[in-house]
Order: structure tokens, then sequence, then C-alpha cells
């Protein structure tokens, strides 16, 4: 294939995807009282429901999208997570055909990635790039992690946030998120978990979350350890929330948590992934490596309260 033929055969890729997503992409726009905000939301359900960022709508309660074929909706704030920093918003009246999910856990570094979304308030934009990374860690404003993140060189920019992240066969993998630097975007990836999220905000609104109580460092372990639990990586406890789930069970700063509920736990954010609803109020055994030893505790998970 010679230099003419790949451009041609990349350039058809972007286009049948830019043809084929851009009408279910639409333009968001928000009043709050700390003033107006934009984003981007893309319609998931023959139902009008469109999935869109959690900090695009914080605030707001009711929204206006806006489509390629000029048709203006209103549309409500279903729910937000910011958790995991997505929103599910109900447009009132009919909007075109839901974006094809995709599995961002079959993604590959280089592979092409199309960002379709509305920057600086330009609507229907498409930017093309590669996977640049895969597994990032993303900060949200409610103080939690998001996991598995996707960084691609797309260009995003303020607007995107919301939008649609597609892979070559026009399946949405990921949320456009963050513009994080020059070259350099962020997206929450679409999986097995944020599928469950997004279900969760369309049937309740919210979504439940278990809570212990223990903030954690990602530590390097030693050869013995790592031997034991099949890792190089770990857990250490650094504090431990007074009256918590953990405290009451016995957990300690300095411990290294092994495994929760059979789980092992081998990063920093190794137990917020297994705080799911079904952890809420279950008696589960956590086991700790603490002076040289195994220790097991038992704890009884609440759930998490966000303000």
């Amino acid at each position: 294939m010679d230099q003419d033929d790949a451009l041609d055969a990349y350039s058809s890729a972007v286009v049948r995807i830019a043809e084929t997503l851009l009408p279910s992409v639409a333009a968001v726009s928000v009043r709050t009282a700390r003033g107006e905000g934009a984003g981007s939301a893309s319609v998931i359900s023959t139902d009008s429901h469109l999935l869109t960022s959690a900090h695009v709508v914080a605030g707001a309660d009711r929204a206006e999208v806006a489509f390629s074929d000029g048709s203006v909706l209103p549309a409500r704030v279903v729910g937000s997570d910011p958790l995991s920093d997505l929103a599910v918003l109900r447009a009132d009246g009919e909007v075109p055909p839901p974006v094809p999910w995709g599995d961002a856990s079959t993604l590959r570094v280089g592979q092409l990635v199309v960002a379709l979304g509305n920057p600086l308030g330009l609507a229907g934009s498409v930017t093309a790039g590669i996977v640049s990374a895969l597994g990032r860690s993303l900060p949200t404003r409610a103080g939690r992690v998001v996991d598995e993140v996707i960084q691609t060189d797309a260009s995003l920019n303020p607007g995107n946030s919301g939008g649609v992240l597609a892979d070559s066969a026009g399946r949405m993998v990921g949320v456009s998120t963050a513009v994080a630097g020059i070259g350099l975007g962020l997206a929450v990836p679409i999986n097995a978990t944020t599928r469950e999220i997004i279900d969760a905000l369309i049937a309740r609104g919210r979504v439940r979350r278990a809570w212990l109580g223990v903030a954690g460092a990602e530590i390097n372990l030693t050869p013995e350890l790592a031997a034991r639990i099949g890792s190089r990586t770990g857990m250490q406890v650094a504090s431990v929330v007074a009256n918590s789930p953990a405290a009451t069970a016995g957990a300690r700063p300095g411990d290294i948590v092994i495994s929760v509920d059979g789980t092992p736990v081998t990063s920093a954010t190794g137990i917020q992934r297994l705080m799911v609803e079904h952890a809420i109020g279950r008696r589960i055994e956590m086991t700790v490596w603490r002076n040289g030893a195994l220790v097991d505790i038992v704890v009884e998970p609440e759930e998490l309260r966000v303000s």
C-alpha cells in the first residue's frame, strides 16, 4: 500500500464514522446559578436518553440539546454521577438513532480513534488520532479517581466534554472528559463498569457505592510479599476514618491490603473498584499484611454518601 492509498483508507474511515455518528451527537447548553455552560452529548437510547459528562451539567436540572439537523430540544438531567464524571439527559422529543456501544477493554495503543463533539461551540466537529495510552487514572472534582482512562492525541478543546470517542468501527468506546495538555486528551472508558453506572443513572438517577473509610497509596512490595499475591505493587493503608467500617473492623495505618472479598488488591485504587452496590451492608473478609503476618479482618461496608 503506497502513501496515497494509506491516506485514502485513513480518510475513508474517519469520513464514514463522522457521517454515521454526527447526527446523534448534540451540543449541550445549560444555565446554572453560576452562569452558562456548554458541552457535548450523544444519543444512547431510543427513549431519547443522551450521555454526557457530569461536570457539563453540574448545578443544572435542565438543559438544551441541539443536533446537526438544526433541531433543538429541551432536556432534563435524569441522573449525574460526579465520581465517574458521567451524566444522563432525557430530551423532550424525538432524537436521532443511538450511537452504537463499544468496549474500551478491546482498545490497543496506536489504534485509530475519532472524537466527535462541539469544541469551542463549533457544532459537529470531528478530530482523529490514536490511542496514546491506556489505564490512566483521572481524579474527578468529587475527589474520586476514574480508572482505565483512555489517553488520546485526537484534538480536544473546551466543549468536547461529553462527546463521543469512537473506534474505527464507529462504536463509542469513551466519553471525552478532559484536555490534559496540547495533543493530550482523556476519555472515560465505556466498559462493563461504566455501562452499569449508566444503567443505574437511567433507572434511579444515581449510583450506589460501598465505602470502607480507608485511604491508601500504591507501594512496591517486597519480593516475598510480591510472590504471595502475584503482583509487584500493592496498596498500603495511609489513614483510616474514625468510626468508619474499616476502623470498626480493626484496620490500621500501615496495613498492606492483600485482598478484599477474595479479590487481590494490587493498586492504590484496588479497593475502590470493589466497592460496588452489592457490597453495601454485607460482611466481607479483608486480608492485610501486618507486622510480617497475614491478618484477616471482617468489614461491613456502608453506603457512600456524596455531598
